[in-house]
């Protein structure tokens, strides 16, 4: 990366300071420049590229590696990083401002675990969750569907819209076995939470501002429950 590029991400990450920037660095006949791009995020902490300026990105030249600051904290990347990292199957670099230190990694393979990963709404969380366990357990790919932030404050209703598009049947609480998932209304008006059914009393799920991790099913997480849901293809 050369001194001008990282020039114009440090002089952009003050810009946006005390939220995150976002941008990408493209290369076209020859030469690399930075390409600014809006964050649509709304929560802090968080970038979401515009799809649109990723776009016009493409039409100038390749892109390189995405690009986003993190204000007053280091520039090593979060689990959800590493995670974004391998899906988009380019480098990245973080710049950390105010001190405007840089961290750049290519991807690596990277899986998060399914228990102790650091919530990222539509990286890791709850449905993402859910979509890897899946995966990793039993070989079933489930779809990612787009979600805003606080889309269960806006309108949207991801699992109740979806789940059977994603594969899934309701079925009977009396029929809950393992794997099956579990949708609850957690502090919402709307069902806004998932979790897998472990088999002995026991889910694996996600909640906001928490690890995910393993909890006993019963009292609170069975008062709030909605739905329950079984894959097709599992046996």
């Amino acid at each position: 990366m050369t001194d001008e590029i990282l020039a114009q991400i440090r002089a952009h990450a003050a810009a946006e300071f005390p939220r995150e920037c976002c941008g990408l660095v493209v290369v076209r006949k020859g030469k690399a420049r930075y390409w600014p791009c809006r964050n649509l995020a709304t929560v802090s902490e968080q970038f979401h590229l515009h799809p649109e300026d990723y776009a016009a990105a493409e039409e100038e030249g390749d892109v390189l590696t995405i690009v986003h600051s993190h204000p007053n904290l280091s520039p090593q990347p979060s689990q959800a990083d590493l995670v974004g990292c391998e899906a988009s199957g380019l480098p990245w670099l973080i710049v950390n401002w105010p001190t405007g230190e840089t961290y750049e990694w290519a991807p690596t393979g990277y899986v998060a675990p399914l228990v102790g990963r650091v919530f990222s709404h539509g990286v890791l969380d709850c449905y993402s969750l859910i979509r890897d366990y899946y995966a990793r357990e039993l070989q079933i790919t489930l779809p990612d569907f787009a979600r805003q932030d606080n889309w269960w404050k806006t309108g949207q209703d991801l699992y109740r819209d979806n789940f059977q598009a994603a594969g899934f049947v309701s079925i009977d609480a009396s029929a809950l076995r393992r794997h099956d998932v579990i949708l609850m209304q957690l502090s919402a008006n709307t069902t806004n939470h998932g979790a897998i059914y472990l088999g002995d009393g026991r889910i694996l799920h996600h909640p906001m501002n928490r690890l995910s991790g393993r909890d006993a099913y019963g009292g609170y997480w069975q008062n709030i429950t909605t739905l329950y849901l079984r894959h097709r293809e599992v046996p």
